[in-house]
């Protein structure tokens, strides 16, 4: 039973939910990627390293910051903060698959691909975990790496960045941002009692975050039409990109012009549900 308990917690420290969400945005940027035939084998390969390199740096994030983890109502019940497990323990599993994922793009991938989950772990675990204690533009430094995936699922493909891998970077990465900022306001007083210096936290009127998530969900909606300029998809991705862009922009206009813990609630809610339709629509309309 205890060695059961260990299995779950160490799963629940690679964060699942998230390095499910670098799956899919790796998958969706492999297949965008891939001309002519597509084959399965390579995809594999592709996920099943990112994968490891993705909940390797998730559970190195949840070692590095397990002391204000218990600070938090939202956090303190994670395994490191609560005691059920150790420190040690908890490094040697996150270092030992972050290698794991790095040695197997390497060696069954390419470098390219390879290189790019380094840097993301790198950045994530070097830059945006101290930064968080220490500046509001960790959000923006943070959203670098979670955008990462899409590139690494094209090159995995390509083994090169083409101008549209980009485009898929940007829309994560702008994605990400409106996501977060509702996540903080929802949170911000935990956020704050951690010492967190997040924009919702300082930010009491509310003006500033709102003012961003607007600008950020009016950029996503402007970058998520470029698949469609650059002929990567057709005109029923344009459609549906347009429809949600618009639906994402009422949400935060409307919490900008309420902003209530409801709205950013509906607001988080609404990220939740545009990036998978958007990338299904990409996948499904893809034209070349």
């Amino acid at each position: 039973m205890r060695s059961k308990a260990v299995a779950l917690d160490l799963w629940t420290l690679t964060k699942p939910g998230i390095t499910r969400l670098v799956l899919v945005t790796a998958a969706v940027g492999f297949y965008l990627g891939s001309s002519g035939g597509f084959d399965g084998i390579p995809l594999f390969h592709a996920l099943l390293g990112t994968g490891l390199l993705a909940a390797g740096t998730n559970a190195l994030n949840q070692y590095a910051e397990r002391r204000v983890d218990a600070a938090m109502k939202r956090t303190a019940k994670r395994p490191l903060p609560a005691g059920r497990l150790r420190a040690p323990t908890a490094l040697a599993f996150s270092a030992g698959i972050s290698v794991a994922g790095f040695v197997y793009l390497m060696a069954l991938v390419n470098t390219l691909t390879a290189a790019l989950g380094a840097a993301a772990l790198l950045i994530y675990i070097f830059v945006y975990t101290p930064l968080k204690r220490r500046s509001w533009l960790c959000t923006l430094v943070g959203a670098v790496p979670g955008a990462i995936p899409p590139l690494m699922g094209w090159t995995a493909a390509t083994g090169r960045l083409d101008p549209p891998a980009w485009v898929l970077f940007g829309i994560v990465f702008l994605w990400q941002m409106p996501h977060f900022y509702a996540i903080g306001w929802m949170y911000r007083q935990d956020y704050a009692r951690a010492g967190f210096p997040m924009l919702p936290v300082l930010d009491d009127e509310g003006t500033r975050t709102a003012r961003q998530i607007v600008l950020y969900t009016l950029a996503l909606l402007a970058v998520s039409l470029l698949t469609t300029v650059m002929g990567l998809t057709g005109a029923l991705y344009l459609f549906g990109a347009l429809t949600l862009g618009l639906a994402f922009l009422g949400l935060g206009l409307v919490l900008a012009a309420a902003r209530t813990g409801l709205n950013a609630r509906r607001l988080f809610l609404g990220s939740v549900i545009y990036l998978p339709i958007l990338l299904l629509l990409m996948v499904a309309d893809k034209q070349i």
